[in-house]
């Protein structure tokens, strides 16, 4: 049995390092037909889709910071299309590490900086 998006996804997310900020997937349904079912369930993770392509959307997922959607989101919305039975293939496109928020530290001493920028890219 081939294994849900849920758990494909929950075992990317593990093999990801500890500082991983942003991750980029692709998903592609096996069946087409069910495009608009899928469609219901993708928007609770703002997933983006493709026209013309090979791959049906792109979901962008943060992991402490920034514009995308959260782990829980996505790691749901991928178990709402297994509950479906909606099946599907995921590939990571692109993982950014290492980059930590912009925070407005004006006024605050060195050391306050650092053990912020230290903190966050944990």
């Amino acid at each position: 049995m081939p294994t849900s998006l849920a758990d494909t996804f929950h075992q990317i997310v593990d093999s990801l390092p500890g500082d991983w900020t942003d991750l980029e997937l692709d998903l592609r349904l096996l069946d087409e037909s069910r495009y608009v079912d899928a469609a219901v369930y993708l928007v609770t993770c703002n997933a983006q889709p493709y026209s013309r392509h090979d791959w049906h959307w792109r979901i962008l997922v943060a992991h402490r910071f920034g514009h995308a959607a959260a782990v829980p989101a996505v790691h749901g919305a991928l178990r709402l299309l297994d509950d479906a039975g909606i099946g599907g293939e995921l590939a990571v496109r692109e993982v950014r590490s290492g980059r930590v928020e912009v925070t407005q530290m004006w006024g605050r001493p060195e050391s306050v900086r650092s053990e912020f920028r230290t903190l966050r890219a944990q």
